[in-house]
């Protein structure tokens, strides 16, 4: 009988076809041995192939399970649906693209060990980016707007790669794109982050889903009431009261 997971990997995907079996095995390569872990891939509504191969995976991958959305929900929803399937009380994301590097997930877990119990959130920090100079001025020029908002002393709230306590993050306010808001949305809940630096690929298959109007246009709106949220936030120890 194999022992339940501590660990669950979760992959939002949406026409990745050609991306997903060498994700795969890298998760594997990087945990198989060290962790008892399950892979949780949440397939988008994607419309090429990528659901096929996931399953094709399944027969020769134990650990695998993929959970699919009708309708194409967006990366927050598959994030979060895919943490609700998980059975493992800590959780690793990734992007579904490869450019995360699955092997800095021991990386995280070794952070995780020598932290105090009330750092929920070990968020990844992409020191070397792997992306075009738009997309790097756009997303430095987007960091730098949200922590003087925010103020949640986070360098690259947008990288792909986190871990993070299962309970912790189904506790936090859900709302579309709130994957990029974890770090500032787990200290409004009274919890520690840490940033760690980690590995950046270039994207070697399939095509990006975003671009830098359309992330600057949600990017406001989302930042407007993650502020919101933190400012009407009220928290409060509480005890059991015996007769």
């Amino acid at each position: 009988m194999n022992p339940a997971p501590q660990l669950a990997v979760v992959v939002p995907v949406c026409n990745e076809e050609d991306n997903v079996a060498t994700l795969v095995g890298e998760i594997l390569s990087a945990l198989r041995g060290r962790i008892a872990f399950e892979i949780i891939y949440v397939d988008d509504a994607s419309r090429d192939a990528t659901l096929s191969r996931l399953q094709a995976l399944q027969t020769t991958t134990p650990e695998l399970r993929v959970i699919r959305h009708l309708v194409n929900a967006g990366q927050s929803t598959a994030v979060r649906n895919g943490v609700k399937a998980a059975r493992a009380p800590w959780i690793a994301t990734l992007d579904g693209d490869g450019q995360n590097d699955p092997a800095d997930i021991p990386k995280l877990l070794e952070q995780r060990a020598s932290a105090a119990t009330e750092v929920k959130l070990f968020a990844g920090w992409r020191t070397q980016r792997k992306d075009s100079g738009s997309k790097r001025w756009a997303s430095k020029f987007a960091n730098g707007i949200r922590a003087s908002l925010l103020r949640d002393a986070t360098p690259d709230t947008g990288c792909g790669i986190k871990l993070f306590e299962r309970e912790a993050f189904l506790d936090l306010p859900y709302f579309d794109h709130m994957h990029r808001y974890l770090p500032a949305l787990m200290q409004r809940a009274g919890w520690r982050t840490v940033s760690v630096p980690v590995n950046h690929r270039h994207r070697t298959a399939g095509v990006s889903k975003y671009n830098n109007l359309g992330r600057a246009i949600v990017g406001v709106r989302d930042l407007i009431g993650v502020r919101w949220l933190i400012a009407r936030n009220r928290r409060t120890a509480v005890e059991d009261v015996q007769p």
